[in-house]
């Protein structure tokens, strides 16, 4: 039972450090609120926030074993690239020395895809006495792919040599229902065009089918804004592009009343 409670711990730290660096968000609600859009967006796996928030503060936070269904954890293996929890079983693995003077981490992520490119054996060798402790962090719980990637974050921004990646000019408009990416030097003057954001050019679209919106997979999944008589529904929080209000959790008797099969096709209040 511990060393599976370990493993969990391990995934929904590689879930939680993923999630956080793909959304930017800070608030722990923020992140699970990310990734429940990511798991219906590109899963099609309905999966309340609240939910995965519990998971993380009860396991990770509080060291306390709860049961999550197999096809949870293998939603978020597939969501770190991997098939399944079986599969993210198998591949992690890590191997730690400390030595006086280096540490050594030697990881093997058997044609495992989380990264960006596939890698089999990492060696990394860090001189000098680093500053953060790689065994400790191992004991500490800290899950494998959370370590590298801490690590190559080191070692591309700190000190000399640091890598810089450049910016292409890039910007989008809003189209009425998602945004769209198009040049900076775009001349249209129908598009308004602001800077780049990959993750609403991605993920924030108005639902235009909110027939097809329930309670199951809206609560905890979807936003919206009732302004000048008309209710709309979005994918992801944050501001109606069509009339710059600030969206609001899709609560039970918004989805009952104004989706699912009350739905119209303007959505007009009463």
């Amino acid at each position: 039972m511990a060393e599976n409670l370990q493993e969990k711990k391990e995934l929904l730290q590689e879930v939680h450090f993923k999630a956080k660096k793909d959304s930017s968000e800070s608030s722990i609600s923020g992140i699970f609120k990310y990734l429940s859009i990511i798991l219906l967006n590109e899963f099609r796996f309905p999966l309340n926030y609240r939910t995965m928030q519990g998971y993380y503060q009860s396991i990770v936070d509080n060291n306390e074993d709860v049961t999550i269904k197999p096809a949870t954890l293998d939603l978020f293996s597939r969501y770190l690239g991997f098939n399944d929890f079986k599969h993210y079983r198998e591949e992690r693995k890590v191997h730690c020395v400390n030595n006086t003077e280096d540490t050594e981490v030697n990881v093997t992520v058997n044609k495992g895809n989380s990264f960006s490119d596939k890698m089999s054996n990492i060696m990394i060798v860090i001189k000098n006495q680093p500053v953060f402790n790689i065994p400790q962090m191992a004991k500490n719980g800290m899950g494998i792919g959370a370590m590298v990637l801490i690590l190559f974050a080191s070692f591309s921004y700190g000190g000399n040599g640091g890598i810089k990646f450049g910016k292409e000019n890039q910007c989008m408009y809003w189209d009425g229902n998602e945004y769209k990416l198009t040049s900076c030097d775009d001349k249209n003057p129908k598009h308004q065009l602001i800077p780049v954001d990959t993750v609403k050019l991605k993920y924030f679209k108005k639902i235009t089918r909110p027939d097809t919106l329930t309670v199951e997979n809206g609560l905890g999944n979807s936003w919206y804004t009732k302004y000048d008589n008309v209710v709309e529904f979005f994918t992801m929080d944050g501001i109606n592009p069509d009339n710059g209000k600030s969206l609001r959790d899709a609560s039970r008797h918004m989805i009952t009343k104004y989706a699912g099969k009350n739905a119209e096709p303007l959505l007009m209040v009463e």
